[in-house]
């Protein structure tokens, strides 16, 4: 029946709505409320095997005579504030207060299009994200992630031709224990390697783990319209339960503490992500906390005994950059589903694979984004020929339906019964265009979380006035393009006889010109694509019908 297909039709155009309005209110609804405080002494899980010993913090000793290891001198570790390092990717600051990454600039890519700064990811605040290494020993002392470092120099940077970048730190108990962290960056990655090695110069056995968390508060400014609607927060994988989100409401309810082996955690948001990836085939304890609106997530290592005399070693992996998906499959199993396309992934990747192929061709992400919708809609074709030819029959078919109307008008059964006979007598299926617009719909969504999710679309130019896809039109040009589009389009369908559901459908493009004015312009395009080449196959589709029916009339 006409009203079931217009039901069909309102539930597809709701649930653009929702996802509209979802974005909406995650950008310019009420931010949470968070407490930021003054970074607390460790209070890590335990170990994945053993009990956890006490965390008191030791104070550190004054520096050796000598230093252990590949450095040649002591009095080379000299006390700094902090040691900066520059690579062909990153600007780190790493504060000797704590010995960990407390500021991470992403060298290629900048805060916005307007504004040349680089993105920073890694912050001590507004909001704080911070990666944090340490260890805690069994009754002896160790080096946590408050504990005061020495460094060798305040500045390294990887120089042209090379390609690896060592950057150690030192510290020393006062009963011999010498941990040097050594960072290793290397040219075109974003993934640092950090390597604890211990040599034990006291008298006894020293016994220990090592913790890896990432620290973070909830960001209290989204970083677009677009990116408001992306999850932020942590989560983990394992190879028996995948992909798991453990957002900050879960964090508060209850801790983590789970057992898990080659797996990893992360804090994602929009575009970017910090993840720590333990070396394989290790058993680590995962777990979360909240310290005073700081949400933590980490992992620790088995126990470990270094024997008096002997070195021992810890390393663990650091991520920490953009969504690029080919780069995060390489890092480790999974790391790529960070790229978080929801319950649509199964049609979501095959769309992404799809545009970045076409983009790999045309070198143009804007247009790529109208090529692959021009093949969309080659692949659907037949089912939107279908879809068509149903309204352009169903168009044809008013007059006579609004008789009947007007004849029936009272009597609902007996108009039924009439139109049953009516499309019987026509030949016109009155739910033919349905299946086929419901089969389209998961794709359509799919596509959106595509062009949502992918970094490679953030401040990639189209033509002319489009400097950025991943923001709005700045002079709403597409928007309105959309919005003129939608509205041919309800003039080539036939209009309902209800005369609420008329005005209903021909308010729809007016409200949605408004809401797509604060899209970003790759989605819009993608929306203007769309509906102008159905247009042009509804337009085609309806003459040959009209050109058949004269033939046939003659």
């Amino acid at each position: 029946m006409m009203d079931n297909q217009r039901l069909f039709l309102l539930v597809a155009l709701a649930l653009v709505m929702l996802l509209i309005w979802t974005t909406w209110q995650q950008d310019y609804g009420p931010a949470p409320a968070t407490q930021t405080a003054a970074e607390t002494p460790v209070e890590s899980a335990p170990p994945a095997t053993g009990t956890a010993p006490t965390t008191d913090t030791t104070p550190q000793a004054a520096a050796p005579e000598r230093e252990p290891g590949r450095d040649a001198d002591a009095s080379a570790f000299t006390d700094a504030d902090v040691v900066h390092v520059q690579t062909d990717l990153f600007e780190i600051a790493i504060p000797l207060q704590g010995g960990n990454i407390r500021g991470a600039r992403l060298r290629q890519y900048t805060v916005s299009e307007d504004d040349p700064a680089l993105f920073r990811l890694l912050r001590p605040a507004d909001p704080l994200f911070v990666a944090q290494s340490g260890m805690v020993a069994d009754g002896g002392a160790a080096p946590d992630h408050n504990a005061r470092w020495q460094a060798a120099a305040e500045q390294y940077t990887l120089d042209a031709g090379q390609d690896v970048l060592e950057v150690p730190i030192r510290w020393q108990s006062p009963d011999g224990v010498t941990v040097t962290r050594r960072y290793v960056f290397e040219r075109d990655s974003y993934v640092v390697r950090v390597v604890q090695e211990v040599e034990n110069a006291s008298a006894s056995d020293w016994r220990a783990y090592q913790y890896s968390q990432l620290r973070r508060t909830p960001q209290t400014e989204g970083p677009g319209f677009l990116g408001a609607a992306s999850y932020t927060g942590g989560v983990i994988y394992s190879p028996s339960e995948k992909y798991e989100k453990v957002s900050f409401g879960d964090m508060e309810d209850e801790n983590l503490s789970r057992d898990i082996t080659d797996g990893w955690l992360a804090m994602i948001q929009h575009y970017f992500l910090a993840a720590w990836v333990p070396p394989r085939e290790e058993n680590l304890r995962y777990y979360s906390r909240v310290d005073d609106g700081e949400y933590v997530l980490g992992q620790s290592s088995p126990w470990q005994t270094v024997a008096a005399g002997e070195t021992g070693r810890f390393e663990n992996r650091l991520f920490v950059g953009p969504k690029e998906q080919d780069r995060l499959a390489k890092v480790a199993p999974g790391l790529d589903l960070t790229v978080d396309y929801g319950w649509l992934t199964i049609i979501s990747k095959p769309l992404f694979i799809a545009l970045s192929w076409i983009h790999d061709v045309v070198g143009n992400w804007g247009w790529s984004i109208i090529l692959l919708t021009l093949g969309i809609k080659l692949v659907f074709y037949k089912l939107s020929e279908t879809s068509y030819r149903s309204m352009a029959r169903m168009r044809k078919l008013q007059p006579e339906m609004q008789k009947l109307r007007e004849r029936y008008g009272d009597d609902k059964q007996q108009m039924n019964q009439e139109l049953m006979q009516l499309y019987k007598k026509e030949k016109v299926n009155p739910l033919g265009g349905c299946l086929p617009i419901l089969i389209q719909i998961p794709v359509f969504i799919a596509l959106y979380w595509v062009l949502l999710e992918s970094v490679e679309l953030r401040q990639a130019p189209w033509i002319l006035w489009i400097k950025d896809l991943s923001v709005r039109d700045p002079y709403f040009v597409l928007p309105l393009l959309m919005g003129a589009t939608m509205f041919l389009q309800q003039k080539l369908n036939p209009a309902p006889m209800d005369p609420i559901q008329q005005k209903i459908m021909m308010g729809l493009p007016f409200i949605f010109t408004v809401f797509f004015m604060f899209f970003p312009a790759g989605l819009v395009l993608y929306w203007v694509t769309n509906n102008s080449l159905s247009i042009l196959q509804q337009w085609i589709i309806t003459r040959r019908i009209e050109a058949g029916d004269k033939k046939a009339d003659a």
